[in-house]
């Protein structure tokens, strides 16, 4: 088991997407590869934990019990339809214990990435398998960090949401942990300021979770949109420029629905190739995708682009980097310090005592770790002299980025003399603020780790 441990930390930081039923994981896995390798209807499929992994050429299996064996079985994958569908033979997910697939995608390369059951299951078996990998009742989570998608916050979120923090952070609350305002156009009912709603909402779920510690960030993005401009073809930026072109008032009054934009009789694009663009972009993409052609837009490249950052996918790929791409290494070293601690707990043995004792000194003094500690209650401010400098002190931190640059707000390029210079300041300040007689326990301890970090800084330049 302390192997299984060691060779975790070598593998591949493990990114799960979470949440409830129909939020749109899959999709929102898919946009963020930038292909289709997850089915997203509602099939077999989706009820069975899927692990995808970086492989030369696409392949899947199916792992299951066997008459007490676990044997594996090739899956197919199966575009026929026009979507991508795993075929499972005569199996069937309820047999199933995991799919693993293997895609030649760059962004598996340093990444895995698991499709979880949604948590809202009207099977009860179906949602287990989402609580057993993320919240297992003996040891940490099997994902280092997570995706947590929302479509409203409900007591059954926040108590998941808990659970989730307690397996992944452990005693230093929640680390890696996104929630995404899922199918965020739908919330301004396809309107095209319907992010603009979105991102209210989003805020006020941000406000609410961070003040607890749940997130490091809640971001509101349409899944399907940012698909759609990642996978956006040829053809289909034609139809939507000869849409442009229509009557306005006719196209309005077919954007009222996805039905009626389907069966408007006024409009010149044919009905069979509407279907497919509100299958593939929705009424909100159309309508977006519509008024960027109208506004000047003329290659499909530039439509991919501009309906990417629209759809909120760009935002929520900087969340990830800086809360937990660049804090990989930290992450899975925790995951898996916390694994070791648990089994050290559960099956004591010779000599268990004093590396139990180290492991619990690593997790609690390790630097790496007190900023995401520090960072994960800091969002919780909100007066006192600590909400004043809350900002510097994310950026300090790490909370917007790690790079030395970053942290101490300098601009790109600079020499290492300025960084120097910056970080000496740095350690300065926050050592200064952290000697105030009025500080509460947290406030100097923040201060500290802030200070810690400067030094950090201005060793490495020394150094260099």
């Amino acid at each position: 088991m302390l192997g299984e441990c060691e060779e975790r930390t070598r593998q591949p930081l493990r990114i799960a997407f979470s949440g409830s039923l129909k939020a749109g994981k899959s999709t929102l896995l898919n946009a963020l590869v930038g292909e289709e390798i997850a089915p997203a209807d509602a099939t077999e499929c989706t009820k069975v934990v899927t692990w995808y992994r970086h492989s030369r050429v696409p392949v899947a299996t199916a792992w299951h019990d066997d008459d007490g064996t676990h044997r594996s079985s090739p899956v197919v994958l199966d575009r026929s339809g026009g979507d991508l569908t795993f075929g499972l033979g005569s199996l069937c997910a309820s047999q199933i214990d995991c799919i693993e697939v293997g895609w030649p995608s760059e962004s598996l390369e340093t990444t895995m990435l698991i499709d979880t059951p949604g948590t809202s299951s009207l099977s009860r078996d179906v949602s287990e398998r989402t609580l057993r990998l993320l919240t297992p009742e003996q040891g940490p989570s099997e994902a280092d960090a997570v995706i947590y998608l929302l479509r409203t916050l409900n007591d059954a979120d926040l108590r998941f949401l808990r659970e989730i923090g307690d397996r992944l952070g452990g005693n230093a609350g929640p680390l890696g942990v996104i929630g995404v305002l899922a199918r965020a156009d739908e919330v301004g009912a396809g309107r095209t300021d319907a992010l603009a709603s979105a991102r209210t909402i989003a805020d006020r779920f941000a406000r609410e979770l961070e003040s607890t510690g749940l997130c490091q960030a809640v971001v509101p993005v349409s899944g399907l949109v940012a698909l759609a401009a990642r996978t956006l073809r040829e053809s289909e930026f034609a139809a939507l420029s000869q849409l442009s072109r229509e009557e306005p008032a006719n196209l309005d009054l077919a954007l009222l629905s996805a039905d009626r934009f389907v069966r408007s009789p006024e409009l010149t694009v044919s009905s069979e190739t509407r279907a497919a663009l509100a299958h593939r972009f929705g009424v909100f993409g159309i309508r977006v995708a519509i008024g960027l052609l109208r506004e000047g837009v003329d290659t499909a490249t530039e439509l991919a682009s501009a309906l990417l950052t629209v759809s909120g996918v760009s935002e929520l790929t900087e969340a990830i980097d800086v809360h937990i791409r660049q804090r990989a290494e930290q992450l899975k070293a925790h995951a898996a310090l916390v694994s070791v601690q648990d089994i050290l707990v559960r099956a004591p043995m010779q000599g268990s005592t004093e590396l139990l004792s180290e492991v619990q000194r690593w997790l609690a003094d390790d630097h790496d770790f007190e900023e995401l500690r520090v960072l994960a209650r800091l969002r919780g401010v909100s007066s006192g002299s600590l909400a004043a400098n809350a900002r510097e002190l994310q950026r300090i931190l790490g909370g917007t980025g790690t790079a030395s640059e970053v942290r101490l707000g300098a601009p790109a390029g600079s020499s290492p003399e300025a960084i120097r210079k910056l970080a000496l300041d740095s350690v300065r300040r926050w050592r200064g603020l952290a000697q105030h007689p009025l500080n509460d326990p947290f406030a100097a301890a923040a201060y500290r780790s802030a200070a810690r970090s400067a030094e950090g800084i201005l060793e490495r330049t020394q150094r260099g």
